[in-house]
């Protein structure tokens, strides 16, 4: 019997979505509820399990095509068993460079490897993208998008120039020095991913209908750095969560956005919503882009409720399994640019927020303490907001609250 595979249901604020990879090929058998096919959203991946278990019959639609609810995908024969030897199918994209691969395997790097495991590309693909025996990242992403892979082409060397019977120590000197060697000037085009789509069309919405500002600070993390020290492997050990810097960056943001709600609040035509809860949203760099998932309540959590909420986050959106649910909403944001090296910058808000954080790294300077010149743990803070609502004087007056709460960790616990 075969069994229609068609796309699900995709949420409320999904139109479509675009055909990722196949995990499964023709002929190969399937067991109920195995991932066929990941479908990409332009906030999360989304899997296509199977019905039934069998044999995967047909593929309808091709890697890299947009899809809507219900559209055909794919014909299962349920109940079937796999032949001993059947062919895999190659997509259609790159059966033409599958043809010519070379039966050696190509050799793939630690990167190239992840990103074939993650678009479940077999080894007539992985051939079919390789060029000089190696595939690289970019080539197997443009196999599973269906893209061709530019291969150069070689240009015939000029015929040598005969020479005349001239002195030796002439015709050297008449010769011009052969030009360097230059690699192939090759390009190729890879689509965006929608992803990442979705991420540049809200940061240039967010630029062009926000009044855009930054103002900046700088906190010394001296009692932080002292506080994490002692109490880490304790706090790791009872809640089974390591103690991180992201906690205390939460915990006061919510003190700052209580004195000054206007921080927490958003833009509705010619209205101003005040929002009297504190979900706020933390920045998360996948393979995929960054996404931003958000802490329902964040108020309600104490340090190893935050800590838990955001490594879990963290994981499943770097897997590709977190949901839309997951990434909707928020009040507030929190970037930390200083993982990557970053000492300052100027974070975009994510609208319909008005604004956002950002953290960055941490290096120890020269400071004034009790008139000596001491060398501190110093982050600069930057707080990008919406001047249509928020003025100077509550960003700055915000950003002095984060100071003070992490300078002296004692008021987050006091309410001072």
């Amino acid at each position: 019997m075969s069994v229609e595979i068609r796309v699900p249901q995709l949420p409320e604020s999904v139109a479509d979505a675009t055909l990722v990879a196949w995990r499964k090929q023709p002929g190969e058998t399937v067991s109920r509820d195995e991932n066929l096919a990941d479908l990409e959203t332009d906030k999360v991946v989304l899997e296509v399990p199977s019905p039934v278990a069998g044999v995967l019959q047909e593929i309808r639609v091709q890697p890299g095509t947009s899809v809507k609810s219900g559209e055909l995908l794919a014909v299962i024969s349920a109940g079937a068993i796999a032949a001993a030897a059947v062919p895999v199918a190659p997509v259609a994209a790159v059966a033409a460079g599958a043809a010519n691969a070379v039966a050696a395997a190509p050799k793939l790097g630690p990167a190239a490897q992840r990103v074939a495991e993650e678009l479940g590309l077999g080894d007539t693909m992985i051939a079919a993208a390789a060029r000089g025996g190696r595939a690289s990242k970019s080539d197997l992403v443009a196999a599973a998008s269906g893209v061709p892979v530019p291969v150069p082409v070689p240009v015939a060397a000029p015929a040598p120039a005969v020479l005349k019977a001239v002195p030796a120590a002439k015709q050297a000197a008449a010769m011009p020095a052969p030009p360097a060697a230059r690699g192939a000037r090759s390009e190729k085009r890879v689509p965006m991913t929608r992803l990442r789509q979705r991420i540049a069309e809200r940061l240039v919405q967010a630029q062009a209908t926000q009044a855009l500002l930054t103002t900046f600070n700088e906190i010394d993390l001296t009692n932080i750095n002292e506080l994490r020290g002692r109490y880490k492997d304790g706090f790791e050990k009872r809640h089974g969560v390591k103690l991180g810097f992201m906690s205390f960056f939460v915990k006061a943001a919510i003190e700052g956005l209580r004195k000054y709600p206007l921080i927490n609040a958003a833009v509705s035509g010619t209205d101003i919503v005040y929002h009297e809860y504190f979900d706020i949203g933390v920045a998360v760099s996948t393979d995929r882009g960054l996404m931003v998932p958000v802490l329902r309540d964040a108020d309600a959590l104490d340090f190893a409720g935050i800590e838990r909420g955001i490594a879990g986050y963290a994981q499943r959106a770097r897997e590709g399994t977190i949901a839309l649910e997951d990434l909707t909403g928020g009040t507030f944001s929190i970037t930390n640019g200083g993982v990557f090296g970053s000492l300052l910058s100027t974070p975009i808000v994510n609208a319909p927020q008005s604004a956002i954080l950002g953290m960055h790294k941490t290096m120890l300077r020269p400071m004034v303490v009790d008139d000596q010149i001491v060398a501190r743990p110093m982050m600069y803070l930057a707080l990008s907001y919406d001047h249509r609502i928020i003025d100077g004087k509550e960003a700055v007056q915000f950003l002095v609250t984060i100071k003070d709460c992490l300078e002296d960790p004692g008021r987050m616990l006091l309410g001072v």
